[in-house]
């Protein structure tokens, strides 16, 4: 990909999430996030559909959960007290507030987000819920800001796929987990090859689709970055709400949801 391209995707990207961050109240942007169209001022059902429980949705700051992901990484996650927690595109801070219950008093969390007005979302949320243990911190996931080898576990939902550079993701996931650290990530991969009209559709990049890499990318992605013990597993069933991020276009047949998990060698 040449880096005009890039560059204009970025912007593109954090545009549209910006506006998302700023928005008063906690509506989801249909057009510019991973939910649905008949759902557009309901994220907790958005949630819900893609595997929260209503006990995870009900204990975070109002105004966190913006209903944008395509899965639970917390589900994968085995979070345990006392660990170091890394989310990259933290958003509103849903995922980071859950982790924060997860790893206790002890633990810390970081939460990564390339918009400004994200992350001023995310610190007020904090702020209101009484968290303590959290960072939200303002970077790309492309360039971490993130000291070496000091991540327990790095988790993402529905973000990687947003990158057009994922290989450099995964390099810069690697060097900010320690040794025997891990990776936990909910994303959308595709099942068949995205039509060059999905793939110049800047509306679909942005919402979660036309950005998707195969496994056999992912898969070589994460083993030139030196991860270990890979594992993606495909989620059919997502099929259900995927169709309407883009009504009619029958992108179902291209992307789905994926759990994602790989290992840092322990040395």
């Amino acid at each position: 990909m040449e880096e005009n391209q890039k560059h204009k995707i970025r912007a593109a990207v954090m545009e549209n999430y910006g506006k998302i961050g700023a928005a008063a109240g906690s509506a989801c942007g249909c057009s510019t996030a991973c939910c649905t169209s008949d759902s557009v001022n309901d994220p907790i059902n958005i949630s819900l559909t893609v595997g929260y429980s209503t006990e995870e949705l009900t204990s975070v700051p109002e105004g966190a959960n913006l209903g944008l992901g395509c899965g639970n990484p917390q589900a994968i996650a085995s979070l345990k007290p006392g660990e170091t927690v890394l989310d990259l595109g933290s958003g509103g801070g849903l995922d980071c507030f859950l982790a924060a219950k997860a790893v206790g008093s002890t633990g810390k969390v970081i939460g990564v987000d390339m918009s400004p007005e994200m992350i001023s979302r995310a610190r007020q949320n904090a702020q209101t819920g009484g968290y303590t243990q959290i960072d939200f911190r303002l970077g790309e996931i492309e360039h971490l800001p993130v000291a070496d080898s000091s991540v327990d576990v790095i988790i993402s939902n529905c973000v990687i796929n947003l990158s057009p550079d994922k290989d450099q993701v995964f390099r810069e996931a690697f060097r900010v987990l320690k040794p025997g650290g891990r990776l936990a990530v909910s994303d959308v991969v595709a099942i068949e090859e995205l039509p060059p009209i999905f793939k110049e559709d800047m509306m679909l990049y942005t919402s979660c689709a036309a950005g998707a890499a195969t496994i056999q990318e992912l898969e070589r992605f994460l083993q030139a970055a030196g991860f270990v013990q890979i594992r993606i597993q495909p989620k059919d069933e997502s099929k259900s709400f995927i169709k309407d991020w883009s009504p009619g276009s029958k992108i179902e047949d291209y992307v789905v949801s994926a759990v994602i998990e790989a290992k840092k060698p322990s040395a």
